[in-house]
């Protein structure tokens, strides 16, 4: 079930801050897909290769795919040939990977670097000092990868109630999108997302400097 009062909110907030919204979509229904795409929404996120494939030939060609979810570089190849921007790469293997498949298709996909400031071990993403290494390693062979195309970067805050801890992770986010930016991008105008912020923290999020926040449970109700 949609709940379209909180969407039309939160798009409007985000609306007028020049922040584009991402309806996270994963494990919910094609049904209440359809419903939020008829009020408007065009950009859908979802966390699960398998899931993704089998819901996008189902839904209107016009909706932009957002790839979430940690992805393995042996599943890139089943989504290459629509998703819109992947989300979460945090390694030039799966760099590479996304480059070759997109190949495949004559198309350059976009992609964000996945961060990791939060505190819990799970979460993936690349700390400074990987950061770097990939950048560099980028720098050398951007010639060999013309089919992808680095446009910013995601990362999340630590789940916690301690909001000046989210806001600090936050914070630190943007500092490595300015540093990315400023040391590697410096007149490229594409590399502008700076993807963070979900249902629980995006107004402090966007207060940080998010470009992109991705919202789920507060549309769509929990999982």
């Amino acid at each position: 079930m949609v709940d379209a009062g909180t969407w039309r909110s939160i798009k409007d907030e985000t609306t007028a801050q020049k922040v584009t919204l991402v309806a996270v979509s994963k494990k919910k229904p094609v049904s209440d897909i359809k419903e939020l795409y008829e009020l408007g929404e065009r950009n859908f996120g979802e966390n699960y290769v398998q899931e993704l494939a089998e819901k996008q030939p189902l839904l209107p060609a016009d909706i932009h795919w957002h790839y979430i979810g940690h992805l393995q570089s042996n599943k890139v190849k089943y989504i290459a040939g629509f998703v819109h921007l992947i989300h979460a790469v945090d390694s030039f293997k799966l760099l590479q990977e996304i480059n070759k498949q997109a190949s495949k298709h004559n198309r350059v996909i976009d992609v964000l670097l996945q961060l990791h400031v939060a505190e819990e071990e799970t979460k993936h993403g690349l700390d400074n000092k990987k950061l770097v290494e990939l950048m560099d390693m980028h720098e050398a062979q951007k010639a060999e990868m013309p089919n992808v195309r680095i446009c910013g970067v995601m990362g999340m805050a630590t789940f916690t109630d301690d909001m000046e801890q989210v806001r600090k992770e936050f914070r630190q986010i943007k500092n490595m999108f300015t540093f990315v930016k400023d040391s590697y991008f410096i007149t490229k105008d594409y590399f502008n997302i700076c993807s963070m912020g979900m249902s629980g923290d995006y107004k402090i999020a966007i207060e940080e400097g998010s470009t992109m926040v991705r919202i789920g449970s507060s549309i769509f109700g929990e999982r």
